[in-house]
Parts: C-alpha cells; structure tokens; sequence
C-alpha cells in the first residue's frame, strides 16, 4: 500500500466521520503502523494538495490538512460503495455514454479511469456503458452524448463483451482466500495497533474492487457469485476491528503514541 493510497483509506474511512482534518503529526502515527515512513507521508501529503484533495490547516496540535468539498464527494461516494448492501434494483435499461473524441492521452487515460471507477465499461473507444446512471458523472465534465436505453437481446451477452466477469470472480476468490489470512495473522491480545494495521489493509484491498468491479445487479451476474462471499466475510471482520481500530485513531489525533 503506497502513503497517497493509504491517506485516502485513512480520511474516507476514518477521519471523514471526524472532521475531515488531521495534523500533520498525527497522520504520520497512523500511518506507521502500515510501514509508511514520514517523508513519504508529506509527499503524499502535497501530492494530493496540489491534486485538489486536501486543504492546508491550522489545528490545535499543530499543522494539519483537511479533506476539500471535492475529496469529501469521492470519498462519501467511495463509502456508499464500499459499505453498500448489494447492487440496487435495475430497470433493465442501459445508461450510454458516447465521448467527444479528447486528444491529450493523459486527460483520456484519466477519463477512462474516472469512468470505470463510476461503473462504466468501453464498448469502443468513444462508447461506454453502464447499468445505470452515475450521480457523480457530473463531475467529470464530459463532452458527452447521454443516453438510455433498452437492449434488443440478451443483456449477458453484452455484460460479457463489456466486462470480464471470470477475471473479477478470481479476483474476488483471490481476495477472499488472502483475507481470511491476514485477519488470522491477528491474536486474541493483539494491541489495537496492529488490528488497525490489519483492518486498514482488509479496507484497502476491498476497495480496490471499486476499479473492477461495476457493481452489477444480480440479474446479470451468474449463480454463485464469489463477490457475495467476499462481501459477507468483509463485512463481518470489517465490523468487528473497527472498534479497537478506531481507539487507536482517536488516541493518535488527540497527540497519543
């Protein structure tokens, strides 16, 4: 886990429900436990500065930085999907997007980025789709024809030419296999930092199914989908560290060791 991705993980999960803000010696305690050393916690630190993230402040204890109202949007969007139940009901409809072609490769690397994090997916380069409308898609700003729409034809085919739903079952198995691991490794008297550390880390690698996964809804996924394990396994070991994680959160922002 790098310090930027970390930082993130941290505010959205954490400090988002705590004001949003931290100093900049607290942020470098939590971190420590994740092996995250302080030089690259202020890098990260500027990185997201100057990214448009987080906002230089004045706290109490000292120089701090607070979550800007564009990183709390991503970060209560990020929560919602995180924590979320299951897909919502569909329609049966497809919401479609066609692109306006964009030259500069970073600003359509960025782009495609920000739309498979919202849950789309390329039927070719300027086509994407999705089983629904995003609410944050008015962020990106996109030069964009939008529309939706029903399929004529089975909505599996098109599921299967637009994502790769055998990848993402491994991917969820892998997940699964490798969590249950790393919430063994903890003892029954493991001090609050380490549970934090392992929490911070299941959090972690379950949010990077927000890159991956859609979040289709049930009727277009096939039976036994191994992201409902998965889900139900973070869910429960997600809960049950929180409360020794979170110990050690407020105890490192009110100045603790």
């Amino acid at each position: 886990m790098n310090a930027r991705a970390a930082l993130f993980d941290l505010y959205g999960d954490h400090l988002r429900t705590r004001h949003g803000r931290a100093s900049v010696a607290a942020l470098v305690r939590l971190l420590a436990p994740l092996d995250i050393a302080a030089p690259a916690v202020r890098t990260a630190i500027s990185r997201m500065v100057r990214q448009g993230w987080l906002d230089p402040v004045r706290l109490p204890q000292g120089p701090g930085y607070a979550v800007t109202p564009k990183c709390e949007r991503r970060l209560d969007e990020t929560a919602a999907r995180v924590y979320r139940a299951g897909a919502a009901d569909w329609r049966g409809r497809w919401h479609v997007l066609v692109l306006e072609p964009v030259r500069d490769r970073a600003r359509r690397e960025r782009i495609r980025a920000d739309l498979a994090f919202l849950g789309y997916a390329p039927l070719t380069e300027g086509t994407w789709i999705g089983p629904w409308a995003s609410p944050e898609l008015d962020a990106l700003r996109l030069s964009a024809h939008r529309f939706d729409a029903a399929l004529e034809g089975d909505p599996r085919e098109l599921v299967a030419q637009a994502w790769d739903l055998d990848g993402i079952a491994g991917a969820y198995e892998d997940w699964l296999a490798g969590a249950v691991d790393l919430v063994g490794s903890l003892r029954g008297d493991s001090p609050d930092h380490q549970i934090f550390a392992v929490r911070s880390r299941l959090v972690h690698g379950w949010r990077n199914f927000l890159f991956r996964d859609p979040g289709l809804p049930a009727q277009l996924l096939p039976p036994g989908w191994p992201g409902d394990k998965a889900r139900a396994y973070f869910e429960q070991e997600a809960a049950r560290l929180l409360p020794a994680a979170a110990a050690f959160v407020d105890r490192n922002l009110d100045g603790g060791s």
